[in-house]
Protein backbone atom coordinates (compact mmCIF):
# COMPACT_ATOMS: atom_id res chain seq x y z
CA UNK A 1 0.00 0.00 0.00
CA UNK A 2 2.98 2.37 0.86
CA UNK A 3 4.60 2.00 -2.41
CA UNK A 4 1.16 2.52 -4.08
CA UNK A 5 0.37 5.68 -2.68
CA UNK A 6 4.17 7.02 -3.38
CA UNK A 7 3.84 6.47 -7.00
CA UNK A 8 0.66 7.90 -6.96
CA UNK A 9 1.85 10.75 -5.31
CA UNK A 10 4.84 11.10 -7.79
CA UNK A 11 2.39 10.84 -10.81
CA UNK A 12 0.34 13.42 -9.02
CA UNK A 13 3.26 16.11 -8.76
CA UNK A 14 4.39 15.40 -11.97
CA UNK A 15 0.73 16.14 -13.68
CA UNK A 16 0.74 19.47 -11.76
CA UNK A 17 4.53 20.17 -13.03
CA UNK A 18 3.51 19.38 -16.30
CA UNK A 19 0.75 21.43 -16.51
CA UNK A 20 1.98 24.30 -14.86
CA UNK A 21 4.81 24.51 -17.22
CA UNK A 22 3.18 23.41 -20.38
CA UNK A 23 4.64 20.02 -20.61
CA UNK A 24 7.24 21.36 -23.04
CA UNK A 25 5.10 23.59 -25.55
CA UNK A 26 6.30 26.79 -25.42
CA UNK A 27 3.32 28.77 -26.43
CA UNK A 28 1.65 27.36 -23.34
CA UNK A 29 4.28 28.34 -20.45
CA UNK A 30 3.54 31.16 -18.58
CA UNK A 31 4.46 34.56 -19.71
CA UNK A 32 6.71 36.62 -17.61
CA UNK A 33 3.88 39.41 -15.87
CA UNK A 34 5.66 42.91 -16.57
CA UNK A 35 6.12 44.94 -13.26
CA UNK A 36 3.86 47.65 -12.85
CA UNK A 37 4.51 51.18 -13.40
CA UNK A 38 3.45 54.04 -12.32
CA UNK A 39 1.08 54.92 -15.58
CA UNK A 40 -0.02 58.83 -14.99
CA UNK A 41 3.04 60.81 -13.02
CA UNK A 42 2.58 63.72 -11.50
CA UNK A 43 2.65 66.03 -14.23
CA UNK A 44 6.19 67.82 -15.29
CA UNK A 45 5.26 71.09 -16.94
CA UNK A 46 2.53 72.84 -14.82
CA UNK A 47 1.94 72.94 -10.51
CA UNK A 48 0.96 70.06 -9.31
CA UNK A 49 -2.97 70.00 -7.79
CA UNK A 50 -5.13 68.94 -5.90
CA UNK A 51 -7.12 66.84 -8.39
CA UNK A 52 -3.58 65.44 -9.62
CA UNK A 53 -3.17 63.91 -5.93
CA UNK A 54 -6.65 62.66 -6.11
CA UNK A 55 -5.84 60.55 -9.50
CA UNK A 56 -2.43 59.19 -8.31
CA UNK A 57 -2.53 55.31 -7.88
CA UNK A 58 0.83 54.02 -7.20
CA UNK A 59 1.51 50.40 -8.23
CA UNK A 60 1.59 47.89 -5.64
CA UNK A 61 4.97 44.95 -4.92
CA UNK A 62 4.64 42.03 -3.18
CA UNK A 63 5.33 44.27 -0.05
CA UNK A 64 3.70 46.91 -0.42
CA UNK A 65 4.11 49.91 -2.96
CA UNK A 66 7.15 50.34 -4.92
CA UNK A 67 9.73 52.06 -3.07
CA UNK A 68 11.26 54.25 -6.15
CA UNK A 69 7.80 55.71 -6.64
CA UNK A 70 6.57 56.80 -3.23
CA UNK A 71 9.82 58.49 -3.32
CA UNK A 72 9.55 60.17 -6.56
CA UNK A 73 6.04 61.25 -5.60
CA UNK A 74 6.93 62.42 -2.29
CA UNK A 75 10.56 64.21 -3.26
CA UNK A 76 8.49 66.40 -6.01
CA UNK A 77 5.32 66.87 -3.45
CA UNK A 78 8.22 68.33 -0.58
CA UNK A 79 9.74 70.40 -3.03
CA UNK A 80 6.60 72.33 -4.31
CA UNK A 81 5.82 72.69 -0.91
CA UNK A 82 8.72 74.00 -0.32
CA UNK A 83 8.62 76.49 -3.20
CA UNK A 84 5.13 77.14 -2.52
CA UNK A 85 6.00 77.92 1.72
CA UNK A 86 8.33 80.23 0.21
CA UNK A 87 6.32 82.44 -2.48
CA UNK A 88 3.60 82.78 0.56
CA UNK A 89 6.35 83.87 2.69
CA UNK A 90 7.42 86.69 -0.17
CA UNK A 91 4.02 87.57 -0.94
CA UNK A 92 3.19 87.80 3.11
CA UNK A 93 6.34 90.22 3.56
CA UNK A 94 5.57 92.30 0.57
CA UNK A 95 1.78 93.03 1.79
CA UNK A 96 3.63 93.76 5.21
CA UNK A 97 5.49 96.40 3.59
CA UNK A 98 2.77 97.95 2.08
CA UNK A 99 0.18 98.49 4.67
CA UNK A 100 3.03 98.84 7.18
CA UNK A 101 2.52 102.60 8.71
CA UNK A 102 5.20 105.19 7.46
CA UNK A 103 6.60 107.55 10.05
CA UNK A 104 7.14 110.04 7.84
CA UNK A 105 4.04 112.30 7.33
CA UNK A 106 4.01 114.69 4.50
CA UNK A 107 4.87 117.88 5.31
CA UNK A 108 2.80 121.21 4.81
Amino acid sequence: MFWFLLIALVVVVAAVTLAVVGGGDDSAVLPDAAPERLVDPLPAGRPVERADIDALRLPMTARGYRMADVDDVLNRLGAELAERDARIAELSAALAAATAPTDQEPHQ
